[in-house]
């Protein structure tokens, strides 16, 4: 078996948008993963489960589009894991530096589209958009059109994903 980090799209951000942890771990272990832990109410799940990640992905996601019109995105343990290894701004607050999770690699002019930049700085990552928010998140105008699709988790989050997802 192998273990995966699924995360999931737009979770609590607004009236009518979470879903409940018990209904996320319930509907992973109906799917046939084991060792299911969720984090934080901000649709974080690790679990182990046969199959690859494409195939991980379709289970999760159709459950969960089915039931709260939420997408996902799987890594596996040694992605997660290289996501966090990979911060390109290893010296900030981890709360001040996402990934932004996508689907495939993001295109390489992807940073000459964003706008609504201030003091931001973004690097593109393998499948991964990292932005150092030295402001906040909360207070940032920069949108980035090739992340739309996507989902961020700060630092922290992702070393935590990382961490449980190991062991």
């Amino acid at each position: 078996m192998t273990t995966y980090v699924a995360l999931l799209r737009a979770v609590n951000l607004g009236a009518g948008s979470t879903l409940p942890m018990a209904e996320l771990k319930a509907m992973c272990e109906a799917a046939g993963f084991a060792n299911v832990r969720t984090y934080i109410a901000s649709g974080n799940v690790v679990f182990e489960a046969e199959g690859s990640e494409v195939q991980v992905k379709a289970a999760l996601d159709g459950k969960l589009k089915a039931y709260a019109g939420k997408g996902v995105l799987v890594r596996t343990a040694a992605e997660m894991a290289a996501v966090a290894k990979a911060n390109p701004f290893p010296a900030e607050p981890g709360n001040r530096v996402v990934a932004i999770f996508l689907d495939e690699a993001p295109p390489k002019d992807a940073l000459g589209h964003i706008h609504g930049q201030a003091d931001e700085t973004a690097r593109l990552g393998k499948r991964e958009i990292y932005v150092h928010y030295p402001s906040g998140q909360g207070r940032s105008k920069l949108a980035i059109p090739a992340a739309r699709a996507g989902t961020a988790r700060n630092m922290n989050t992702v070393a935590k994903l990382a961490e449980m997802a190991k062991g």
